[in-house]
């Protein structure tokens, strides 16, 4: 079984109900060529002074990751509030959900937030990475009862292909439960052109590919995770606020500078709960006067 091929001109329930299908979905075109050459450009630099990792099981010793994207990547902001990714992300993980509070049955719409970032360069010579679930950092179980963690990108920066280490998926496994564990003779290669993106959950077992061509490959992600989770990367020690000062509110909130719903992530402010997003934006202001 080979994951489905979708043009980013797609309509978003369709992509949502292939990717509640499968587990994961690859957008034709997701970025433009000129924005991917530009992101190709920037990274291909940046990974130059990263040094390689030094665990041989999971991140790999030929393998390059830099995180804090958003501090070192002027094109960030582009990929997260792509509206195939982000509306497709809320279409998965804002599902309502309701609660008494007192007489009154309330319903409650869970936020989102951006999760983590990386930039993932797999040399050649790299093994495959081990098979896994990225909601294992908050040790979800499985199967899942109508609600998933997270929702992930990988954007193809170079070209992916099977020899060079396409990340490795094994469609519908979101379906397993926990006591099935992954073969990687059940996974496909993710192959992709330069700017196409897959797009997952949480619950899908996936994983690098093993690099035996003879070009190190380039890919970006990124999640998108519930808001009442903790971020799996501190974005609040990345970034200082006046690195923010051209982000938009939206963003700013995403990255976690917000109060959700639920009053998770509140700051008290002369004895009131109030939005971090408030005090971040008087900050900024100040530091302009």
């Amino acid at each position: 079984m080979s994951l489905t091929k979708l043009s980013k001109d797609t309509e978003i329930n369709e992509i949502v109900s292939t990717i509640m299908k499968d587990g994961g979905v690859i957008i034709e075109n997701f970025l433009n060529e000129e924005l991917n050459q530009e992101i190709y450009q920037e990274l291909s630099k940046q990974l130059d002074s990263i040094p390689d990792g030094e665990d041989e099981y999971f991140a790999g010793t030929k393998t390059r990751r830099m995180s804090r994207l958003f501090s070192r990547l002027p094109q960030m902001q582009l990929v997260a509030m792509n509206p195939v990714f982000f509306e497709t992300a809320k279409a998965i993980l804002q599902k309502p959900l309701h609660f008494w509070s007192g007489e009154n049955r309330v319903e409650l719409i869970p936020d989102v937030q951006i999760g983590m970032t990386q930039a993932i360069q797999i040399w050649p010579g790299q093994k495959a990475q081990p098979l896994h679930r990225d909601d294992a950092v908050w040790m979800w179980r499985h199967p899942i009862y109508g609600r998933e963690a997270r929702v992930q990108i990988m954007v193809a920066v170079t070209d992916f292909t099977e020899e060079n280490g396409a990340t490795k998926v094994i469609p519908q496994s979101h379906l397993w439960d926990d006591q099935r564990g992954p073969q990687i003779d059940e996974a496909v290669s993710a192959e992709m052109k330069a700017g196409d993106a897959l797009i997952w959950i949480g619950s899908t077992y996936h994983g690098g590919g093993e690099n035996v061509s003879s070009e190190p490959r380039i890919g970006l992600t990124m999640s998108y995770d519930l808001a009442f989770l903790r971020q799996e990367e501190n974005h609040y020690l990345s970034m200082s606020p006046e690195s923010m000062s051209n982000f938009s509110d939206e963003l700013k909130g995403l990255l976690g500078w917000n109060m959700s719903s639920t009053f998770v992530g509140f700051v008290e402010h002369e004895g009131r709960m109030m939005n971090p997003l408030n005090l971040l934006n008087a900050q900024q202001t100040s530091q302009k006067i």
